[in-house]
């Protein structure tokens, strides 16, 4: 799996994840910022924390760190298919 389809399928993932209940194309800054840091971090936990405070900062609301976490697994899911598939 390329880079971009990657890139695709966390985009995909973030788009239906609506934390907020605001519809799923509100978060196109948030989720342009997430796919970022998926890149560069490895951790499930570095992760969800990045996705917290990136959500955060943007509406100012709270999420529970374990919400974030679901959503982490299945972001790395995809890069490691991705690694695998790419090595």
């Amino acid at each position: 799996m390329q880079t971009v389809e990657m890139n695709k399928k966390a985009i995909h993932l973030l788009e239906e994840w609506d934390p907020f209940l605001a519809g799923s194309d509100a978060y196109e800054l948030e989720i342009a910022d997430v796919v970022e840091e998926l890149q560069l971090l490895d951790h499930p936990t570095d992760l969800a924390k990045r996705i917290r405070e990136i959500y955060e900062h943007s509406y100012a609301m709270w999420i529970p760190l374990e919400d974030c976490m679901q959503i982490s697994y299945k972001l790395l899911a995809v890069k490691f298919e991705a690694k695998c598939i790419i090595s």
